[in-house]
């Protein structure tokens, strides 16, 4: 998928309102509801439902929901070659799953709907990217089914890289 559209689709959300679990434009979205967005956005409806999560970034020992699901219905690609549009995958604390997602606006920004705020444009510090363990990309229209459902493994360990840049 050209990061330009993407980058279309996800600059519509900017100032919606931060609400946990939610995906509607102008109303509210979390991190994941704005990827969610992007996604019937760029291709209508979205493929499954994403199951209840916790607000915090505290859940230990859950596996990694998050990868797992975009692993299914996007691209995985090394975290270094993650260029505007892709979306980003953070782990907020040692052992925790990755919770956070943003998509990549620039070399050093990301679109994300971040607690207490809204969907904003930020800088992609060094905060962020020591946090960052695997990017994806979203597939091109040739590519209607999940990577999963066409044989596809995705091991959370492959997706990383050395540090990113």
């Amino acid at each position: 998928m050209e990061g330009a559209l993407v980058l279309t689709q996800a600059r519509l959300w900017l100032g919606t309102p931060y609400r946990h679990q939610a995906s509607t434009l102008g109303a509210g979205c979390d991190c994941l509801g704005l990827v969610r967005g992007v996604w019937r956005g760029l291709y209508g409806e979205e493929p499954e439902a994403p199951p209840p999560y916790r607000p915090d970034w505290a859940e230990i020992g859950v596996g990694e929901p998050l990868l797992e699901a975009f692993g299914r219905w996007l691209v995985a690609i090394p975290v270094s070659q993650a260029r505007p549009g892709d979306v980003l995958a953070f782990r907020m604390a040692p052992g925790a799953a990755a919770k956070h997602c943003a998509i990549k606006a620039a070399p050093d920004r990301i679109i994300h709907a971040y607690w207490g705020r809204a969907c904003v444009e930020s800088a992609l510090g060094r905060w962020w990217r020591e946090r960052c363990v695997a990017a994806f990309r979203f597939p091109s229209p040739k590519q209607p089914t999940s990577p999963a459902k066409a044989g596809v493994q995705i091991e959370p360990t492959d997706l990383r890289d050395a540090a990113p840049g």
